[in-house]
């Protein structure tokens, strides 16, 4: 082998291993490298022993054994699995990534459209369906706001990819800590997750899968293992998909709010009247603790308990260090309020019935959003609803459960007012002026008297108020009865009307003919069936509060009948030509203007004279007629000056006859309540009606001792009479007892009667 210029040696491998001395002999040596020419080296210790194995017994060895057989295979199975999950996982992300579509997509995310009503002075006083307020973008609106919702809902927001592990553990500990169970109760989702709520993990409403909306969306917020395993994936893609601005702008627009309020846009609009970019942290703290709990929070719905959720949200924004010690000390001390539009919550039924009047594909089932401008005047809807509660604060038992309904409209049919009924617990939505049925009673006599003016009779002609019995075929013999089982002779029409008594009706009515009778009721709106025997002149029939209202409308309006209306106009939102006008007003004519002038009169006489007085309006002429149904289950004032008519009706849901209450009592007195508190500042003005030219009773029949020909009679002594039909009905009142010169002290004991109204 060459060498090297330097007279280096052969190449040779290091040795590795000591030689065996046989190797050493047969070298020449003894290891000290003398026969290879090097000097020797220094010796190499003697190399350690190896450790001898440990030695397990048979049994142990085979435990040890066995459990490394065990570990090895659930660690390989164990990796190979996540492997394959994760695969799973990413592949289910990248699906869900593919499916979602550009932010500007998912900001509206109602499946229907909305309806503002204005009054008749275009402002706001109600909302129905779910309001948009418009698209907000996460940095614009209110940096409180836009705190107050990281604070409360997910605080690790900027921090997470989609899904906090730590918050779910933590959720999951105060669920068990709490009795429930492990996903029951909080849940620990993050604001993306939310969001994935939010739109149902991509799946779409579909009407011919779901039973309702509200179904749908109980099952997008349904909870349980498989939903949170469906989200994960869910919220992971929309984190790769979209920005963190982005995520928190689909929060912003699609959170329900409470209200009808769908986004913070929308909320603040109907809370507070501003925009969420200018919310104040008060009011950024109480919308944001609304995400809670939307229905229970909400603000029109108790505002104590709302600004006591605030202050919670207000100190989480405090300890986040959104807030200063100052600024959180200043939101807690003046705390939100609601906006005058909100806080008056008025109009509720009126809102209502305009919705159930309106087609339903532009109001309860719109796709659009809707402007309605409606009659609504908002100052006649607040006086009517305290009219009513400061009656019966006053002079109702407490606690009573008697319900009530008022109708105020203009003469031609412009609803101005409406209460469907008293708000206490348990009472419910029902709209009792317009979906209640009741039977009349002598509030449906009008009707037959305008049939006989309409034929020529005058207030002044007479009626004979004697035992009277009609053969019904089918049911054999019929005897009416008044009120007092008494009977007064000959007697005007005025007087038979002013003193609600039932035999002259019915003889008017038969005079006349009970088609005419129906043909005059349903030419003034009564569109319920009505009764066939002589008992429907006495208010056997059934019909709602707001057609007897706009019936009595029609006579104020000279005889032609009234349709009541409440819409004014219908746009859709962002247009100016409107798409609806109003839906009702003056109609065809049904008795002549005579007649109708006439009735005015006589009507005039019932508040004057009669069963009405307790409804008298100081400085203003008015009319009216009262009702008082069998065994006194409903009782009824419906009236009206030059400017307004009002129909008050009051009963119990259940038919519970009322105690000590007849129609020209506590009716009479709400009317009259309502009646002056509309009636604030305006110019009295004179009725339309005719006084009759008094005439004698028919040769051979003398007149009733206290006949009224001329209208001009004084105010009787006794309290005001009882109407009913059939049956006399008392009432609670004696009509043998001896009458009242004094009427003050007559007051006091009327007043003691109803005061036991209610269980």
């Amino acid at each position: 082998m060459a060498t090297s210029d330097k007279g280096r040696g052969p190449l040779v491998a290091d040795r590795r291993y000591p030689a065996t001395p046989q190797k050493r002999a047969a070298s020449g040596g003894g290891g000290n490298g003398a026969g290879r020419g090097k000097p020797p080296g220094p010796k190499r210790p003697p190399r350690k022993p190896a450790r001898p194995r440990r030695q397990h017994g048979l049994i142990l060895g085979a435990i040890l054994g066995l459990w490394s057989l065990i570990w090895r295979t659930v660690w390989g199975v164990s990796w190979r699995l996540g492997l394959v999950a994760g695969l799973g996982i990413g592949a289910v992300v990248l699906y869900f990534y593919s499916t979602l579509p550009p932010v500007t997509d998912l900001l509206d995310g109602r499946a229907r459209g909305s309806v503002t009503l204005l009054d008749r002075d275009g402002q706001v006083f109600a909302w129905r369906g779910e309001t948009f307020g418009g698209q907000i973008t996460a940095d614009h609106v209110s940096p409180y706001l836009h705190n107050a919702v990281v604070a409360t809902e997910d605080k690790r927001f900027y921090g997470h990819f989609g899904v906090s592990p730590r918050g779910i553990a933590s959720a999951i500990a105060i669920n068990l800590r709490e009795g429930r169970g492990p996903l029951q109760g909080n849940g620990g989702s993050t604001i993306t997750q939310q969001v994935a709520k939010l739109l149902c993990l991509g799946t779409p409403y579909d009407p011919t899968q779901w039973k309702s909306e509200a179904a749908y969306e109980d099952d997008c917020r349904s909870g349980g293992v498989w939903r949170k395993i469906k989200e994960i994936p869910y919220a992971v893609a929309m984190e790769f998909k979209y920005s963190k601005t982005e995520i928190l702008t689909i929060y912003l627009n699609r959170a329900y709010l409470g209200a009808g309020a769908r986004g913070f846009e929308a909320a603040a609009q109907r809370y507070f009247g501003k925009s969420a970019n200018s919310v104040s942290p008060a009011e950024a703290a109480m919308l944001a603790g609304l995400l809670t709990a939307p229905s229970r929070y909400a603000p029109t719905g108790n505002l104590k308990r709302a600004q006591e959720r605030a202050s919670i949200v207000v100190g989480l924004m405090e300890e986040q260090g959104y807030l200063t010690k100052a600024e959180a000390d200043d939101a807690r001390a003046h705390p939100a309020t609601l906006s005058k539009a909100a806080e008056k919550q008025s109009g509720g039924s009126f809102a209502d019935w305009v919705m159930e009047s309106t087609p339903s594909f532009l109001s309860s089932q719109t796709t659009e959003d809707v402007i309605i401008h409606t009659t609504l005047d908002q100052r006649i809807q607040a006086v009517a609803e305290q009219a009513l509660a400061d009656v019966f604060a006053t002079k109702v038992k407490e606690g009573s459960k008697a319900q009530a309904a008022i109708v105020v409209m203009s003469a031609d049919g412009a609803v101005r007012g409406m209460v469907g009924g008293r708000q206490f617990a348990g009472a419910g939505t029902f709209n009792r002026a317009t979906q209640a049925k009741r039977q009349t009673g002598s509030s449906f006599k009008p009707f037959a008297y305008a049939a006989a003016l309409n034929m020529g009779f005058t207030p002044a002609d007479y009626v004979e108020d004697t035992p009277l019995t009609i053969n019904i075929p089918g049911s054999g013999p019929w005897t009416p009865k008044n009120y007092d089982n008494e009977f007064k002779g000959m007697i005007t029409l005025t007087q038979a009307l002013a003193e609600s008594r039932n035999i002259p009706a019915v003889r008017v009515s038969e005079a006349v003919g009970r088609d005419e009778v129906r043909r005059v009721a349903t030419g003034f709106g009564i569109a319920s069936n009505l009764a066939d025997g002589p008992a429907l002149v006495l208010g056997a029939s059934e019909s709602t509060l707001i057609e007897m209202t706009g019936a009595y409308a029609g006579i104020l309006n000279g005889g032609s009948a009234v349709t009541p209306y409440g819409l004014m106009e219908l746009r859709l939102k962002g247009e100016t030509d409107p798409l609806m006008g109003a839906s009702g007003g003056l109609g065809e004519r049904v008795i002549s203007e005579q007649a109708a002038r006439y009735l005015t009169y006589m009507m005039s006489r019932v508040i004057e004279e009669g069963t009405g007085m307790r409804a008298r309006l100081p400085g203003w002429e008015a009319a009216g007629k009262t009702g008082t149904t069998q065994a006194a289950r409903d009782a009824w004032f419906i009236g009206f000056t030059a400017d307004y008519v009002t129909g008050v009706w009051l009963g119990y849901d259940d038919n519970t006859p009322l105690k000590g209450v007849t129609g020209g009592g506590l009716p009479a007195e709400i009317w009259r309540e309502v009646m002056i508190r509309v009636h604030e500042g305006l110019t009295p003005a004179s009725l339309p009606f005719d006084i009759p030219a008094p005439k004698l009773p028919p040769a051979g029949y003398a007149a009733s001792p206290n006949v009224m020909v001329d209208g001009q009679s004084p105010r009787p002594a006794e309290l005001p009479p009882v109407d009913g039909f059939s049956e006399a009905q008392s009432d609670g009142f004696d009509p043998t007892a001896p009458a009242f010169d004094n009427a003050d002290l007559a007051d006091q004991i009327l007043r003691e009667v109803l005061g036991t109204l209610g269980n």
